[in-house]
């Protein structure tokens, strides 16, 4: 099993570090997958027991200059660890105005991620920082546990407001209430509600517009049956939806959620090279 990779473009390394920094917010720990031209970042606590989940892919090719991975064997040529995302944010921050990064997994005391960060100096020798990561790795018999989430079928799905406003909102929300329902309908309208004994606050957005869904025989799918107008709606826990809002450092081309009423809210963020997925179960 080996991996090693290196970043020498400035603008690939920083975008590499915002999105890490967007997965630290969103995970204490998680899984980091690694394929010969994929990289995923998973986090699967069990929603059915209140737990997110979440799901973000990156290209390879999009952020590194060299990438060589052998996996656990031939016929999974694939590696699994588990890590503390902090760790790798800390790491990097180091590397903002670097020459070079270089990431390996190393194995000296304990299995770890190393990774080193050549800093311009002034003189010809150059500067090395290095960082170890202590990481763990996740056998082969535990694989299927960390499969990519399958997409509910949806009663709605909705593209989001601008993501800051959004966010501005739910901030000021999270004061008056521990939960916050989230409600749309296929007409391109999505409401974000708290009630409580004392207060009810309401904000609409509207003229959001609906993605196109086929579902895998090429039909519409099942949302397309509903009335326009109905809503669909969840109540969340606001800290979980506030986390994955104040943690967007990437900033997403395509924005959208898919509700299922009453069960769970779906988030998917697009930017060119990296999609993240977020699920977020609903409150009883």
């Amino acid at each position: 099993m080996r991996f090693r990779a290196k970043i020498v473009d400035l603008a690939c390394l920083n975008h590499f570090s915002r999105v890490i920094n967007t997965i630290a917010k969103l995970a204490k720990t998680c899984t980091l997958r690694l394929t010969v031209s994929k990289l995923y970042f998973i986090l699967s606590d069990k929603v059915a027991n209140g737990g997110v989940s979440m799901w973000c892919e990156l290209c390879q090719g999009n952020f590194f200059d060299e990438f060589q991975m052998e996996g656990v064997a031939a016929e999974h040529n694939e590696i699994y660890l588990e890590l503390v995302p902090e760790n790798l944010a800390r790491a990097l921050k180091t590397a903002q105005s670097a020459k070079a990064v270089k990431i390996k997994l190393t194995n000296k005391h304990c299995p770890c991620l190393r990774v080193a960060v050549e800093l311009p100096s002034l003189s010809s020798s150059s500067r090395i920082v290095t960082h170890d990561i202590p990481v763990g790795v996740i056998p082969r018999r535990l694989w299927n546990d960390f499969r990519e989430p399958s997409v509910p079928d949806f009663d709605v799905s909705i593209y989001l407001p601008v993501l800051k406003t959004m966010k501005s909102v739910v901030e000021r929300m999270k004061n008056l209430s521990n939960s916050i329902v989230i409600e749309a309908n296929l007409n391109g309208e999505m409401n974000l509600k708290i009630e409580t004994d004392l207060v009810s606050v309401t904000t609409h957005f509207k003229d959001l517009g609906n993605p196109p869904w086929t579902s895998e025989d090429g039909c519409q799918s099942s949302a397309q049956d509903r009335d326009l107008e109905s809503m669909a709606e969840a109540r969340i826990d606001i800290k979980k939806l506030q986390q994955l809002l104040a943690g967007q450092q990437v900033n997403p081309t395509k924005a959208l959620c898919n509700i299922v009423s009453k069960r769970i809210v779906h988030f998917i963020l697009l930017h060119e090279d990296v999609s993240l997925q977020y699920f977020i179960p609903a409150l009883a």
